[in-house]
């Protein structure tokens, strides 16, 4: 059955949105903490425990190409994508564990390497389910509002998740015995939380996707130049993934820094459950509203606001070089409300993206596009939280083990602050820039298709709209 005759059931919906369970805890918890656990746990200076995400981030930006071709490789063979999800979801527990099981006795050397082996395979099961995950929305369903209905719902879930694991991932840390054996229990508990959501989500893939139309690719090189080709052709998916990766960057960088604008700012290492709160809170509540304001005016002037109104908030978070104190959770929380936004409503229209490439070419590639989407979106995330380490070491910060106490020079706090603030808000301002140039509205993803005529493209239609 093509998507454009499905019928978009609540299960379905639900199924799909549960998978955010793992896309919420796998960007939000190492994101978080990963950083602080090198530097503060293990005694890794800044600028290498930066290297170390970096290095395992670009290892999965380069086989996230390389997974949407095999899983288009798959669609082809098989009709269904969910063996790769599968895969990633039975893998992913053991992996996510170790990455935060280094001996706290070994060295800085050696726990820095442990958890850079342990984090890129880690990396590995998660993009074997991401990418796939990233490009069923295109299949599920076809219709414009009705994947803004289905994205709505994975974000709602997704803010869920980041609570989840937020404010939940630093309680758990804290009932160890003591700080290494806190992060084990944090690490365990997360990823059999992040396998679980992955294979609940593996069971909505569809089973019989027409084989029809899929260009097989073969060799390494054809999975790196099919998603080349597809930005070079389609303005659209260009316009958004650029936004997509910048905005990536702005909150990759202020989630990086959540933990140290707590303990060092607000001086409680506690303070982030409730800045995750504060975040969040706000977006659970408000994701399904700016569904509502997509399907009133179009999602990408949605998507516009919400971003002028993230930016706005951040810059109000550069008071606390002058007066920290609680009066930070109001921006946040304007920042959570439209953190929803930005998203609910880019990943509402990924799939648009997807089904236009389709159309004009007809050869469906969503895997190929998903999979520079996930690397696009990861980048764009291990930037934010590598800029932070540098800011950290151009200003000073001091690194500690376990157990040691250290004073941080004023200049390190200060460039804490503009990280977490005046950066992510320029950040957001720029990707205004490149989401001007998006083209496509509901009339070129519906058009004239009330008369229920099939969109299954054809190599005919190569040089529509």
């Amino acid at each position: 059955m093509d998507a454009m005759s499905r019928t978009l059931e609540r299960r379905t919906v639900a199924a799909y949105a549960v998978g955010s369970i793992a896309t919420g805890g796998f960007a939000t918890l190492p994101g978080l903490v990963l950083v602080y656990y090198l530097t503060d746990s293990l005694g890794v200076a800044a600028i290498a425990a930066g290297a170390i995400v970096t290095v395992a981030k670009v290892w999965d930006v380069l086989i996230d190409p390389v997974i949407g071709a095999r899983s288009d490789q798959s669609l082809a063979r098989t009709g269904s994508r969910r063996r790769f999800m599968v895969w990633g979801a039975l893998t992913i527990p053991a992996f996510f564990a170790l990455t935060f099981a280094a001996p706290p006795d070994i060295g800085p050397v050696a726990g820095g390497s442990w958890v850079l082996v342990a984090f890129v395979l880690c990396a590995t099961a998660f993009s074997l389910f991401q990418v796939p995950y990233v490009a069923l929305p295109a299949e599920l369903v076809a219709r414009y509002d009705e994947r803004t209905r289905l994205l709505t719902w994975r974000v709602v879930v997704l803010t869920v998740a980041i609570v989840l694991f937020g404010a939940g991932g630093p309680v758990l840390r804290g009932l160890g015995s003591d700080v290494s054996s806190g992060y084990l229990l944090m690490g365990c508990v997360a990823g059999v939380l992040i396998g679980v959501g992955m294979f609940v989500a593996s069971r909505v893939a569809p089973t019989d996707v027409p084989r029809a139309h899929v260009r097989p690719t073969a060799s390494l090189a054809q999975n790196y130049s099919g998603g080349i080709d597809a930005l070079r052709r389609s303005r659209a998916f260009r316009s958004l993934l650029a936004t997509y990766m910048l905005q990536g960057l702005a909150t990759g960088l202020m989630l990086a820094g959540a933990q140290y604008v707590a303990t060092w700012v607000l001086r409680s290492e506690l303070a982030v459950t409730l800045l995750f709160v504060a975040l969040i809170g706000p977006a659970m509540l408000l994701t399904p509203v700016w569904g509502a304001l997509a399907r009133r005016i179009g999602k990408e002037r949605a998507f516009v606001l919400a971003s002028i109104v993230f930016a706005i908030a951040a810059l109000l978070l550069l008071g606390l070089l002058w007066m920290p104190g609680p009066w930070v959770y109001g921006p946040i929380a304007i920042a959570g409300a439209a953190y929803a936004g930005m998203q609910a409503l880019p990943l509402a229209m990924l799939p648009d993206v997807i089904s236009d490439d389709a159309r004009r070419t007809g050869v469906r590639q969503a895997g190929v596009i998903g999979g520079l989407w996930t690397a696009g979106e990861t980048a764009g995330m291990a930037f934010g939280a590598t800029l932070l380490t540098v800011t950290l070491a151009v200003t000073g910060y001091v690194e500690s083990t376990a157990g040691v106490s250290v004073n941080q020079p004023g200049s390190a706090v200060v460039g804490i602050v503009v990280a977490f603030s005046l950066v992510p808000a320029v950040v957001v301002a720029a990707s205004l820039v490149t989401l001007r140039r998006y083209p496509l509205r509901r009339i070129d993803v519906d058009g004239p298709m009330d008369d229920g005529v099939d969109e299954t493209p054809t190599p005919a239609r190569e040089h529509g709209t």
